[in-house]
């Protein structure tokens, strides 16, 4: 994959909330991630819960975050902005799968050697209304 890829301003990675984007691994699989404001740093994570994957923490318009900690809206897991680790929830314990940024000269970049950034935004899934839900009946 590429060395570095601008994803965004530093001044523009929301404070209260995340940033989501795309980015392609190896495997030419396109994925979502999020930028979280740290502090004066920022970390990147892919857009999925702990408990059940295939649950977006950040489902197009920011993830909720409380002091400093982002919430899965469909369980209430709580994960630690700078570390990704669940605090409270059912994934207790368990991390986020971080993607490495670097900033430089007031922008934020993908330097992760895995993946490859694509675009700001959600994956296009076109227009497939089919369930994604736990419940079944």
């Amino acid at each position: 994959m590429a060395a570095t890829q601008r994803i965004m301003a530093l001044e523009n990675v929301p404070a209260e909330s995340t940033f989501l984007f795309r980015v392609v691994d190896e495997l030419g699989d396109e994925r979502e991630a999020i930028l979280v404001a740290t502090g004066d740093d920022v970390s990147c994570w892919l857009n999925y819960c702990q408990h059940f994957t295939h649950i977006n923490l950040d489902k197009g318009d920011g993830a909720p975050m409380r002091d400093g900690e982002v919430i899965c809206a469909n369980h209430g897991a709580y994960f630690a902005a700078d570390s990704g680790e669940c605090t409270f929830g059912p994934c207790e314990g368990a991390y986020l799968s971080a993607l490495d940024v670097t900033v430089s000269d007031g922008a934020v970049y993908l330097s992760d050697d895995e993946y490859e950034f694509v675009g700001p935004g959600p994956i296009d899934d076109g227009d497939d209304l089919t369930s994604t839900s736990n419940v079944e009946f």
